[in-house]
């Protein structure tokens, strides 16, 4: 992902954007090229105002279809598209002018509505982009990122595939929380369907880090067809129940401690959608196994301050 200051401060005589020279010596589409060739996709960044967020590059407001143009022809997969020095007018004006100006160059581009949750995006987002900004900026912090998960899990019944809730970027690996306090940040994005995109520095990341970010269990839910965005299903103080269904009859279930003593935490059966007197095996994500114990009723687990255990839930009869 490209963000802010990527382009020239002045556009070209034609009224085009122009990277940065001494960024991007051979442009963008040659930068788009070689991420292609490494399997993977190439996002960028404008605003729906005259300069960005920075000031320091033009923004796309009156030409929206000039800009994506622009995109299109350089072969960028995903847009980010932010809110700043505007004119005014609301969100729901200038979107959907990028809209059309992004679906009329025929090229697929994931269009990102960065507006930060300004006159609440989910509720119209959907039939504007391919995800909303739920929530003002995330930061490194433990405080910040339950806020968002907070802020961005009130609109879950609004998220679908094609349309998705997003709470920003992952702090994952940048160093301002504990290695169980990313797990809960990564758990919690994961199984309410959110984006997942890295803003750590991926050329130096650690052991743990890959461990949190790789987990191929965790990604699958994030990935998992059916697209249902889970919820708080229940909330006991500093103890939280998130749970939401996924394809082939099964419940991803996600037990947070928030508090600042080890605690234990019970998923009833009623509260996460499972037919009362059904037998369950769990998978433990985290753990990457398969817990030996059948389960009635409900699951129990007993984790540490600012952790969390996350399971894949199946009845068996």
């Amino acid at each position: 992902m490209l963000d802010d200051c990527w382009a020239e401060m002045a556009r070209d005589g034609k009224g085009n954007l122009v990277p940065k020279k001494s960024t991007f010596p051979s442009g963008i589409k040659a930068l788009a090229d070689y991420v292609h060739s490494k399997g993977l996709k190439l996002g960028i960044y404008s605003d729906a105002g005259y300069f960005t967020c920075s000031k320091t590059m033009p923004g796309s407001l009156g030409h929206e279809e000039q800009d994506a143009k622009s995109f299109a022809s350089w072969g960028i997969d995903y847009l980010k598209y932010d809110n700043c020095n505007n004119d005014g007018t609301k969100p729901t004006v200038r979107y959907p002018v990028m809209t059309r100006a992004l679906m009329k160059t025929g090229h697929p581009i994931f269009f990102s509505l960065c507006e930060w949750g300004d006159m609440h995006p989910a509720t119209w987002g959907a039939k504007v982009g391919n995800s909303w900004r739920t929530t003002n900026d995330i930061s490194d912090k433990w405080d910040s990122m339950v806020s968002r998960a907070d802020m961005n899990e009130v609109y879950a019944e609004l998220a679908r595939p094609g349309g998705w809730n997003d709470p920003d970027m992952l702090e994952v690996g940048n160093g301002g929380m504990t290695k169980d306090e990313y797990t809960v940040h990564f758990s919690i994005w994961a199984i309410s369907k959110a984006p997942l995109l890295l803003g750590c520095d991926v050329r130096n990341m650690t052991k743990g880090t890959m461990d949190i970010i790789a987990n191929k269990e965790v990604i699958a839910v994030n990935q998992d067809p059916l697209g249902v965005q889970a919820k708080k299903v229940r909330m006991e103080g500093d103890l939280e129940i998130w749970a939401g269904p996924l394809t082939g009859y099964r419940v991803a279930v996600l037990l947070v401690n928030r508090g600042p003593w080890r605690n234990s935490i019970s998923a009833q059966w009623d509260d996460i959608g499972i037919p009362l007197n059904s037998i369950v095996k769990a998978r433990d994500l985290w753990e990457h196994k398969t817990l030996k114990t059948h389960f009635v009723g409900n699951l129990t687990a007993t984790m540490d301050s600012h952790a969390c255990k996350m399971y894949i839930l199946k009845p068996i009869s």
